[in-house]
């Protein structure tokens, strides 16, 4: 048996006929015109869709496009297909209606109705509309009508009381009903004149032309080697070296590790833990506008790591959010470790917040910051697809807690977390001896991604770049088709994480 999905042709038209013949034997007097076939074919081909067994016609589906708002909710299928004659049909509306679909009899155990209704999907989604709306019939709402409206019809099949061929189908290709349509085809008596209206929503569309393509985020991370520079500026050609690599692999972000300018300590070494970071504090604006320059330069969105701030005798640890436009944005460390408090006094920020991007939203935490549950949360409830977080750990079992926090945030929040840290020693810094990291990229853990939720980790220990590409497209299937549905399934009934 040899089963082939093709677009329906004008030369199909006599096996069409004998197929909806046999599909709808109540209904036999009201077949597709030939002429209608042809119109179909001539304004939008694509849209018409057969699937054939053994060179046989055996399903066929039948679409337009419309600029759904001209009809709105309350519409009958005269109505949508300007009666019969298709003159609604527009290339450039933003909904696939659906005008019909059968399946012959003899077939109906192969599954051919899904096949032709993925393939509907498919053509919604490559042609970037809104969703896919049709007026479906309900066959078996005549053996109920006496006792049940259409709504308690519906809800009924819905809940799974009572089996219709057509609803219950429907429903189990996610299509949602959302509203009953009165004397929609007149001559489908065994619905009582009544359909469903329908509706399955391209969870890809974008008002942006390219939104297939334009899905794929690059992400570039620098696993820095902790190194003494003999001034601020062979600094900044160590930054400028990797924003340079990062920018020719054409990355639309680098993350840089958290305090990776701490080596610049090394002249006030002579000073409390507390006074020397002061005293580093003193630069960060330049060099935030740097690296600024930088960003805008390579055409590339930095988040620099972070850095000391000194503001209202209270000392910060901030990461920068570089944007390639000139915007900047800031985040400050929300969870202080004790060995901050204890060392530079640090204090804790109080914004939580995702930040717009050019790629879309973003979250932004900095290393201990990961370790609590809440934060990421809400920032996923804000809607971050991505989570970046630049961390500094001494040991191995520290950077443990920050990577298998990490890899939990994005199974539980259904997003990408980028983390990269510093590696290798630092004499002669006080408290900055030692460094452990490996920069990785965590994905939630469902089939479209790896079988080990990690899509990219750099060597232990050793200065590196890791450079991975994520499909936000992949976030928003898994959220509305993952094999578990984190995010939708929360008992909000019985607690809530929400900001104060």
């Amino acid at each position: 048996m040899q089963i082939e999905t093709r677009t329906l042709k004008v030369d199909d038209y006599d096996e069409l006929v004998e197929t909806m013949r046999r599909a709808y034997p109540q209904m036999s007097e009201y077949v597709w015109s030939k002429k209608s076939i042809a119109k179909l074919n001539k304004i939008f081909e694509a849209g018409q869709i057969c699937i054939t067994v053994d060179g046989k016609i055996a399903a066929v589906a039948l679409s337009i496009i419309v600029n759904y708002d001209e009809f709105g909710d309350d519409h009958t299928y005269s109505d949508i297909t300007g009666n019969y004659s298709f003159n609604t049909h527009i290339s450039t509306g933003n909904v696939l209606y659906g005008i019909e679909i059968f399946v012959d009899p003899e077939y109906r155990e192969l599954r051919l109705g899904r096949r032709l209704y993925d393939a509907r999907k498919e053509l919604c989604e490559l042609l970037n509309l809104k969703s896919i709306i049709l007026g479906g019939r309900i066959p078996h709402y005549h053996k109920h009508s006496h006792e049940l409206s259409a709504r308690e019809y519906i809800r009924r099949v819905r809940d799974k009381e009572i089996y219709d061929p057509v609803l219950s189908f429907q429903l189990s290709n996610n299509f949602l009903p959302i509203k009953v349509l009165k004397k929609y085809l007149p001559e489908d008596e065994a619905s009582r004149e009544n359909a469903v209206l329908m509706q399955w929503n391209n969870i890809y569309y974008s008002k942006k032309p390219n939104t297939m393509q334009d899905s794929v985020i690059r992400l570039g991370l620098v696993q820095w080697q902790m190194r003494q520079f003999k001034d601020i500026h062979a600094f900044y050609e160590q930054v400028e070296f990797f924003v340079n690599v990062m920018g020719d692999y054409k990355s639309d972000f680098v993350l840089f590790p958290e305090l990776f300018n701490t080596p610049l300590l090394a002249p006030f070494n002579n000073l409390s833990e507390r006074d020397s970071m002061i005293e580093l504090a003193k630069i960060t604006e330049e060099i935030k506008m740097k690296i600024s320059d930088l960003a805008i330069s390579y055409n590339v969105n930095i988040i620099s790591g972070s850095m000391p701030i000194f503001e209202n005798n209270d000392l910060y640890n901030v990461s920068y959010l570089l944007h390639r436009d000139g915007r900047i944005d800031e985040y400050r460390k929300i969870h202080i470790t004790p060995n901050e408090r204890k060392y530079y006094g640090m204090k804790g920020g109080n914004e939580i917040k995702v930040f717009d991007t050019d790629c879309g939203k973003i979250g932004l935490v900095i290393c201990y910051d990961v370790e609590f549950p809440e934060l990421p949360r809400i920032l996923a409830d804000q809607g971050m697809k991505i989570l970046f977080v630049p961390y500094l750990t001494d040991t191995q079992n520290a950077y443990m807690r920050v990577r298998h926090c990490a890899a939990a945030r994005a199974i539980e929040n259904e997003c990408y977390v980028a983390i990269a840290g510093c590696v290798g020693n630092l004499p002669g810094v006080n408290n900055m001896d030692i460094q452990f990291g490996q920069a990785a990229v965590f994905t939630p853990s469902d089939f479209a991604f790896p079988s080990n939720a990690v899509k990219g980790e750099a060597t232990p220990n050793t200065e590196m770049t890791l450079i991975v590409d994520v499909d936000v497209n992949l976030l928003k299937d898994l959220h509305y088709n993952g094999s578990v549905q984190i995010l939708k399934d929360r008992r909000t009934d019985l607690y809530e994480t929400y900001l104060k």
